[in-house]
């Protein structure tokens, strides 16, 4: 069937309120002086109901398994990740309506407004997909449309020693973190494997703490008996009814938590995470974005500017509230690689915060160890 007998089919159903069942669409067709036979009256409810059910013509890729991305540019051009990097996905749209019409769907399904005057959304849609879609308006090529795929299954670090992404020894030091109480963040850039490798050692936590997460998408989702996780909300269509991390990390504090996480750090609520740290809730940790460890503390500079935070009262926080970087990289055959690990010290002379290497991983060699191993060594023992 041609496009314009399926829109017109559509139209016909939206006007008289009807779902796309195969009757009523065999009605619309007679109605509408179409060919009506089995196999177009089933052909059009396929493709309506792919329309206006989940991520229509997406859907197959999201359901995959092992893909984390799906990304549409335009519609003769979407992409999926698979965990190897980028590749065409052999799926395409009809016309940049097509897309349009999806990305306004998937919008609507979640309560969000998206038009030209509100040309880009960011949500969770209920199957827990992370969906950011732009307009046309915006991007001048066409609606753009991003998928970020939750992980389906609960990584532990067995497995992460077993994909051959860290190393027995590895492993060891990690769970000494934990088991230790030890502040921590973990950094990277974008699809490293930040979250992954959280959620593998909030695992580890014991079932008698209690774990309270605050995150801005519900991404983290450890293994564990006792574990509260509070999201973040945009406002509405409106401008009011917003949640920040701000709000969620100081709700947070009064819901006695033994083990205050944020899923990323990206702004204000630094500040009050730090605050925490410094004020008796041991073993906190999250998430940052990073190209490296050592350039943590820069990022975290402008990160607690957001918050308020002086750079002066940030290198002074920092020095007391947190002990350990832990970064993973993505590695060029797409296995998430635990980098390197570093502490973090007070410089005596400047008061500003430096990272320490303790332990580089390097694919392939013996670990290179650095001026902290021994510290490191004496934190988690």
């Amino acid at each position: 069937m041609r496009e314009s007998e399926l829109d017109a089919v559509r139209d016909y159903l939206g006007r008289h309120g009807q779902v796309p069942g195969p009757v009523e669409v065999g009605a619309a067709l007679r109605n509408l002086g179409l060919l009506v036979s089995d196999a177009s009256v089933m052909q059009s409810v396929a493709a309506l109901r792919r329309d206006s059910v989940g991520a229509g013509a997406l859907d197959p890729l999201l359901e995959q398994p092992g893909v984390t991305d799906v990304l549409v540019n335009a519609p003769d051009e979407v992409y999926v990740d698979r965990g190897g990097g980028l590749e065409a996905a052999g799926v395409s749209f009809a016309d940049e309506a097509e897309v349009r019409r999806l990305a306004v769907r998937l919008a609507a399904s979640v309560g969000r407004r998206l038009d030209d005057g509100s040309p880009f959304v960011d949500a969770r849609l209920p199957s827990g997909v992370r969906v950011h879609a732009v307009l046309g308006c915006v991007t001048g090529t066409g609606t753009c449309i991003s998928l970020r795929v939750p992980n389906r299954q609960r990584l532990s670090l067995a497995d992460w020693v077993a994909s051959g992404s860290l190393s027995e020894a590895a492993a060891g030091l990690l769970d000494g973190l934990v088991r230790r109480r030890r502040a921590f963040l973990v950094s990277g850039g974008t699809g490293s494997g930040k979250t992954t490798l959280l959620a593998a050692l909030l695992s580890l936590v014991p079932a008698t703490e209690r774990i309270v997460i605050a995150e801005d998408s519900r991404e983290l989702q450890p293994a564990h008996a006792h574990c509260v996780r509070l999201e973040a909300r945009p406002a509405n269509a409106e401008g009011v009814g917003a949640i920040t991390l701000t709000d969620l990390v100081r709700q947070a504090l009064r819901m006695r938590p033994d083990r205050l996480v944020v899923g990323e750090v990206r702004g204000a609520e630094l500040a009050d995470l730090l605050g925490a740290l410094n004020t008796g809730h041991e073993g906190g940790c999250g998430t940052v974005h990073a190209n490296s460890a050592a350039d943590v503390p820069a990022r975290l500079e402008a990160l607690g500017a957001l918050g308020g935070l002086s750079r002066d009262a940030l290198h002074a926080q920092l020095a007391a509230a947190l002990q350990v970087l832990v970064h993973v990289r993505r590695l060029p055959d797409g296995r998430r690689w635990l980098d390197e690990l570093r502490l973090v010290a007070s410089d005596p002379a400047t008061g500003r915060c430096r990272t320490v290497p303790a332990l580089r991983f390097v694919p392939g060699a013996a670990p290179e160890p650095g001026p902290g191993l021994a510290e490191l060594e004496r934190l988690v023992s």
